[in-house]
């Protein structure tokens, strides 16, 4: 049992991003299910809504629980939403993108290609997440 505790502390960090990470795809596939679907808009115009609405999901359960991030200033807090929200800008476009061959050139059914798409940028966005938005300041690793 130490060992299995010993094991989540040392993936934590990892073990969280993949719950939110989880839920955050859901806030996204769900909200886009919602616009597509049952209100019959665009699925671009459903994809950049989804999107919004979970990039604010993702910054606020990633700052609090995920990567536990504290600002002392509210210039390194503007400086990581920027960050945050730039990156999660491009995370979008490559959604876009993605949607965009898959859904329009190739004629697969976009609910499906949705879901590859959210799964691929959850990685991606783990990744930039991890090495440019939460970094730990030197300080905090101490």
């Amino acid at each position: 049992m130490e060992k299995l505790k010993e094991l989540i502390e040392k993936y934590r960090e990892v073990l969280m991003y993949l719950v939110f990470g989880v839920l955050t795809t859901l806030v996204n596939y769900i909200s886009y299910l919602i616009l597509a679907k049952s209100l019959n808009i665009n699925y671009m115009v459903s994809t950049v809504i989804s999107q919004i609405i979970a990039m604010i999901f993702a910054y606020i359960t990633n700052k609090l629980y995920v990567f536990e991030a504290k600002n002392e200033t509210k210039k390194e807090l503007l400086k990581e939403m920027i960050s945050f929200f730039g990156l999660r800008i491009v995370s979008l476009f490559l959604d876009m993108g993605f949607m965009y061959l898959f859904v329009d050139k190739l004629h697969l059914n976009d609910a499906i290609m949705k879901l590859v798409s959210n799964v691929l940028i959850v990685v991606l966005n783990y990744i930039f997440s991890k090495l440019f938005i939460f970094r730990k300041s030197k300080k905090e690793e101490e």
